[in-house]
């Protein structure tokens, strides 16, 4: 007999494993940047964007799951303006041809595992006849957005655990407001400069003056980087950790088994706002992230997959019937005032959903009893403290 799956879906965090266990944060323990977070510090705080997430752990070998973030209720009517852009292309994310041809996003997009894509783009397709039985005969087809990582080392990809079932069942559940992070969704078995790591997400608001709009960014962390290029807040906190904390491989095993993609490591960033905004103007924020990014000491390696999309919840091409869609009526943000301050926000935001990831997430073992530890999060707010990078 096989062994029961444990879903856990939209905002339950799952105890899986923790070498070291912590009580689970709502957000990142500190702030830094000019502008402020919203109440949530993550996607949710821009209005009407959803996030669901699967979290499957299994024995010793299964540590993995998806996360779907919805623009609104429902993304085939209600289309968004979007964009994307591929930092490196060592990855996949689907159905980016079309986003950056039409303009606008369609359906949910759904973080997973390298080797679960087809399963998960299955259940998209599902999620989105279950809601409109016409796709597919009187109406235009979905082409699924789907971006994955890596997560071998911690769990047996070749098992493909996540099914098109359980992502129907997430995208159902997927609601606005907090939501679990760190080793939870598909960042159950990522990790990060050495780090165990995973889902991060932060927020920034513009205040009144600039149009007290939001950028809310949520990452799938998964990169490979050197320890000692990590830095927090301008603390070189990864060189002063670079020798401890290092990942545990069993005798059978070493570093060398790390190649391909796993050494590199990917990231996913999604950037929602709700400026009103058009395609070629969020490509210029996804480009943003990428400087977010960088500030923690990410390089974008030769073999990570980091990919970005960004979307705007005010920009809606509203479905008036089958193959007619009407083109957004709200005017785009036109000063370079307050497009220069999303641009800020978009990278503070960035920079801050991936420390909370490596915040968020603990201490792991998983596949061919591998253990990744979690940041020693204590020692490293002492760190930011005595540097007085933070309060």
């Amino acid at each position: 007999m096989p062994m029961p799956r444990s879903i856990v879906a939209a905002t339950i965090a799952v105890a899986v494993c923790l070498v070291l266990p912590a009580a689970a944060r709502a957000v990142l323990p500190f702030h830094f940047g000019v502008f402020a977070s919203g109440p949530l510090d993550g996607i949710t705080d821009v209005p009407g964007v959803r996030v669901g997430q699967v979290t499957l752990v299994e024995g010793s070998n299964v540590r993995t799951g998806a996360t779907g973030i919805l623009p609104d209720a429902d993304p085939w009517d209600d289309k968004v303006a979007a964009a994307t852009l591929a930092f490196n292309g060592n990855g996949e994310m689907t159905g980016t041809h079309w986003i950056n041809t039409s303009g606008y996003l369609e359906e949910p997009i759904v973080l997973t595992n390298t080797l679960n894509v087809g399963k998960v783009d299955d259940g998209v397709v599902d999620w989105v006849i279950e809601h409109h039985p016409q796709v597919g005969r009187t109406d235009d087809v979905p082409l699924p957005v789907v971006a994955e990582c890596d997560d071998q080392l911690l769990n047996d990809i070749q098992l493909r655990a996540v099914t098109q079932g359980d992502v129907v069942r997430m995208l159902d559940a997927a609601k606005p407001g907090q939501f679990a992070r760190g080793s939870v969704g598909a960042g159950t078995g990522m990790k990060a400069f050495g780090f165990k790591a995973g889902i991060g997400s932060a927020s920034r608001v513009l205040p009144a003056s600039l149009g007290g709009y939001r950028v809310g960014v949520l990452v799938n962390d998964n990169t490979g980087s050197s320890r000692d290029a990590l830095t927090i807040v301008g603390v070189p906190v990864g060189e002063r950790l670079k020798n401890q904390y290092q990942t545990i491989f069993p005798k059978h095993l070493s570093r060398a088994s790390l190649h391909g993609r796993m050494a590199s490591g990917s990231i996913i960033i999604v950037v929602a706002t709700n400026a009103p905004l058009d395609s070629r103007e969020l490509h210029a924020i996804a480009l943003r992230a990428g400087l977010g990014m960088g500030r923690t000491g990410l390089t974008s390696d030769v073999g990570s997959g980091d990919l970005f999309i960004a979307f705007s919840t005010s920009e809606v091409f509203k479905r008036t019937g089958n193959f007619r869609i009407a083109p957004p009526v709200t005017p785009i943000v036109e000063s370079d005032t307050v497009l220069n301050a999303l641009y800020r926000a978009t990278a503070e935001a960035t920079q801050a959903a991936i420390y909370d990831a490596l915040f968020e997430a603990k201490t792991m073992s998983g596949n061919r009893g591998i253990t990744v530890f979690g940041l020693p999060d204590a020692r490293v707010l002492r760190m930011l403290r005595e540097a007085r990078a933070i309060q």
